[in-house]
C-alpha cells in the first residue's frame, strides 16, 4: 500500500493502516477506502469493507483474492481491481476526481514496470527487524500447480530498472533489507547487474529464490559482495515424486543437498520452503523432511499445509475429485487448518505432522544441531530462529496473514 500511495496526486491525503502495528478505526473520516488481502482474509476484509459502506464511504477491493475470485469480491465493494493495479491506479483516481469512475478495472497485461514510483516511507509503519522493504522484480516464470503467481502474473516476469532500484535501496537508513522478490533468480543477468549497483551501499538483504540460484557460482559470488545474508528457496518437499505431481520438475531431490552446500559456500544463510500434503506424502514424510534439514543445516524453515487457493490447477483438480472439504476462506491459512482429503492421510494427520514438523525444527535441540553444522550467518540466522520458534508456539490462534488497509482521504 505505501508503494500505491506513491500513485495518489499531490492534493489527497493518505493514511495507511496496517493491521499488523495497529486495528482499523472504523469512525474514521475519509472519502475513499481501498484495502488489499489474501484469501485467508477474506470473511475479515468483506465485513470490515460492509461497515465502510454501511457509512456511504466507497470501498475499493483489491489484491490477490480479488484477483482470484472477483464476482466474489465485487458484492462487497464500490469498486475492484483484478490484476496488478499498476495499469489502471492512476487512472482510477482521476476519474474518482471527476465523479466517472468505473466499477471493475482489469488489468489484461502485466504492466511494465519501468517506471514504478518509489514507496512512501512515511506509510510504513512496522517495527521489525528490517530497515526497509522493497522490489525490483515481480512474477516467476515456471507454472507449479499450487502457486497462485502464474495465475495473478500470467508467470511473466518484469524488472524495475536497475539504478531506480539502487537508488530506492540507499534511501532506505537501516541496515537489514528485504527485496520482496518473488524469484530475484528468475533473470540471471539482471540480477547480477542489480547486485554490482548494490554492493557500494554496504547493506544486508534478504530474497527469494528458485533453486537455480545455486548452479551459478557468479551469482551467489555477486549476491554476497552486495550483502546478501539469506535466500529463501521453495524445496516444496523432500520426495521427488510430490514435486513432480505439482509441475516443479525443475526442483531435482537428489541435488538438494549440494544445493545448499553451495549457497552456504558463498556465506549465504538459506531458508527452505516445505509444503506437507502433497498426493505422494505418507505419514513418514515429516520425520524424513525434517531429518534431511537438520542434516542439511539448514538455518531457517517455513513450513505450510498443501492450500488450494481458488483459480489455482491444483484447487480445479481437487475441486474435480471431490476433495475440497471447505470454501470457507478463514481456513485457507495454510497452517492452522486442512480444507482438502489428502490421499495417504486423513486430515487431522495431516495437520499433527505438520505441528509436529515446526515444533521440532525450532526446539533447541535442533537449532544447534543445524546451526553448528552450518554456521553460516549466525548473526542473522540465531535471531530469527530465536523468533520463529516464538511464533511457532502461537501458530495456533495466528492466521499467517493478515490484511492491509489504506484510507485515502481526499483534500
Amino acid at each position: 500500500m505505501p508503494y500505491l500511495a506513491a500513485f495518489a496526486p499531490p492534493h489527497w491525503t493518505v493514511l495507511h493502516i496496517d493491521e499488523v502495528a495497529r486495528p482499523v478505526d472504523f469512525g474514521l473520516q475519509a472519502d475513499l477506502v481501498a484495502i488489499t488481502f489474501h484469501t485467508p482474509s477474506a470473511p475479515h476484509v468483506y465485513a470490515m469493507a460492509d461497515r465502510f459502506r454501511q457509512r456511504g464511504i466507497p470501498v475499493v477491493l483489491g489484491g490477490p483474492h480479488v484477483t482470484l475470485l472477483p464476482d466474489e469480491a465485487q458484492a462487497h465493494a464500490d469498486v475492484i481491481f483484478v490484476g496488478e493495479a499498476e495499469s489502471h491506479w492512476p487512472q482510477f483516481l482521476r476519474d474518482f476526481d471527476a465523479r466517472r469512475h468505473s466499477h471493475r478495472y482489469c488489468s489484461t497485461e502485466p504492466p511494465s514496470l519501468e517506471h514504478a514510483p518509489m514507496s512512501r516511507k512515511d506509510l510504513f509503519h512496522r517495527r521489525d527487524h528490517t530497515g526497509g522493504v522493497l522490489f525490483a522484480t515481480r512474477g516467476c516464470p515456471h507454472r507449479c500447480d499450487f502457486c497462485t503467481l502464474a495465475v495473478m502474473y500470467q508467470s511473466r516476469v518484469r524488472q524495475r530498472r536497475v539504478d531506480a532500484v539502487a537508488k530506492e535501496y540507499s534511501s532506505f537508513p537501516g541496515k537489514v533489507i528485504i527485496l520482496w522478490d518473488d524469484n530475484i533468480a528468475s533473470d540471471m543477468e539482471y540480477a547480477k547487474t542489480l547486485f554490482r549497483a548494490l554492493t557500494p551501499h554496504r547493506k544486508w538483504w534478504s530474497s527469494q529464490a528458485s533453486i537455480h540460484a545455486a548452479q551459478d557460482d557468479e551469482f551467489l559470488e555477486l549476491a554476497a559482495n552486495s550483502g546478501c545474508k539469506q535466500l529463501f528457496v521453495g524445496l516444496e518437499s523432500i520426495s521427488q515424486s510430490s514435486v513432480n505431481e505439482v509441475r516443479k520438475r525443475f526442483n531435482r531431490v537428489s541435488d538438494y543437498g549440494r544445493a545448499i552446500e553451495r549457497i552456504h559456500s558463498h556465506g549465504i544463510a538459506v531458508q527452505v520452503g516445505i509444503v506437507f500434503g502433497f498426493d505422494n506424502d505418507g505419514p513418514a514424510i515429516f520425520g524424513e523432511t525434517l531429518d534431511f534439514l537438520e542434516a542439511a543445516g539448514v538455518q531457517n524453515a517455513t513450513f505450510n499445509i498443501l492450500t488450494p487457493f481458488p483459480g489455482t490447477r491444483l484447487y480445479q483438480r481437487l475441486e474435480e475429485e471431490g476433495r475440497i472439504l471447505t470454501r470457507d476462506w478463514s481456513k485457507y491459512n495454510g497452517r492452522a487448518d486442512v480444507v482438502f482429503r489428502p490421499k495417504q492421510m486423513s486430515p487431522e494427520e495431516l495437520l499433527a505432522g505438520y505441528e509436529y514438523a515446526d515444533r521440532r525444527f525450532y526446539s533447541w535441540r535442533s537449532v544447534c544441531k543445524r546451526l553448528s553444522r552450518s554456521p553460516v550467518g549466525l548473526s542473522w540466522a540465531l535471531p530469527l530462529n530465536l523468533a520463529y520458534g516464538f511464533a511457532s508456539s502461537i501458530t495456533s490462534i495466528a492466521s499467517f496473514s493478515t490484511p492491509s488497509a489504506a484510507a485515502s482521504l481526499r483534500t
